[in-house]
């Protein structure tokens, strides 16, 4: 299964609030590189959820529960969506900071760009940051 990571304003819609929700429809995409990365996802996809701004940490991770579709609040195809579920908080969150010190990530798209907001992450990436939350 693809991993990937999404990335969110705290302040509009953060991993407190998926928590408390449960599940949500992911929107408000607008680049394309991250809307084809967004059509990619598949149910059953692991997704780290990211938090911008000044946190700029992974706080959790979260499962693709729906086939990628049309924003039902927009009138553009173009403009795609997913709902995904909460699945666990991260022990300790993996500041920005640590990712760039590390040089497996260097290649990672957080670090090579970092404005993307739905970008694939490795498995190897995957366990690495998984093994940086404990």
């Amino acid at each position: 299964m693809p991993n990937w990571l999404f990335k969110s304003d705290p302040e509009t819609y953060g991993w407190d609030q998926l928590e408390k929700d449960k599940q949500t429809r992911w929107d408000g995409v607008a680049n394309a590189v991250a809307l084809k990365n967004l059509r990619s996802t598949k149910p059953g996809d692991a997704v780290f959820i990211y938090h911008t701004g000044d946190e700029k940490a992974i706080i959790g991770t979260a499962e693709i529960v729906s086939e990628p579709y049309a924003d039902p609040k927009h009138n553009d195809p173009k403009l795609t969506v997913v709902d995904i579920k909460a699945v666990k908080r991260l022990k300790k969150p993996v500041l920005l900071s640590e990712v760039k010190s590390r040089k497996e990530f260097a290649d990672f798209a957080l670090v090579r760009l970092p404005r993307l907001s739905v970008m694939p992450v490795t498995d190897a990436q995957w366990k690495l940051l998984e093994q940086m939350s404990r």
